[in-house]
């Protein structure tokens, strides 16, 4: 490019001086050189851009590279592994959890059935001894508390009728 310029600075010397015809010549002789160093800057250019490319994939695809990307693929399923346990370990204890509840409440339920039917037995059993309307009474708390769910208002029913004997 500088001897572009030197050339285009010589043509118009020649040019002040009147020297016919040269100047035209230097003229086109600059340009031509002008063009040249534009296209050999950009041939450079791109030979530079092309060999880094070309490093680039070398680098992509040599061993140490390849081994990285399997450390770090490695890392990232065991990542995901430890994550997946832990997520599946919130579910199971979730479900267990929940059977384990609805195991508590049917044994709740269960065990409220066959305290109801004590009451009911022993109830029957003093039935002679106690007055229709108390009997009644009696009986109706005790359906009561056994469509609740209440086992400790059934448990105190049957100390109250333990004590009536």
């Amino acid at each position: 490019m500088f001897a572009a310029f030197a050339v285009f600075m010589s043509a118009d010397m020649l040019l002040w001086l009147a020297v016919p015809g040269l100047p035209g010549l230097m003229t086109q002789f600059g340009l031509a050189t002008l063009l040249t160093a534009f296209a050999l800057l950009l041939i450079t250019g791109l030979f530079i851009v092309i060999k880094l490319i070309i490093a680039a994939c070398f680098d992509y695809f040599s061993a140490r590279q390849r081994l990285k990307r399997r450390l770090w693929f490695n890392q990232s399923q065991q990542d995901r592994l430890k994550q997946l346990f832990y997520f599946r370990t919130l579910q199971i204890n979730y479900f267990n959890e929940l059977k384990r509840k609805r195991l508590l409440s049917a044994n709740n339920r269960q065990h409220i059935k066959s305290l109801s039917k004590a009451i009911d037995k022993d109830l029957h059993s003093i039935k002679q001894q106690l007055s229709k309307k108390t009997y009644l009474q009696l009986r109706r708390e005790n359906i009561q508390y056994r469509n609740k769910q209440d086992a400790d208002a059934l448990l105190k029913l049957q100390q109250k009728i333990a004590t009536i004997v």
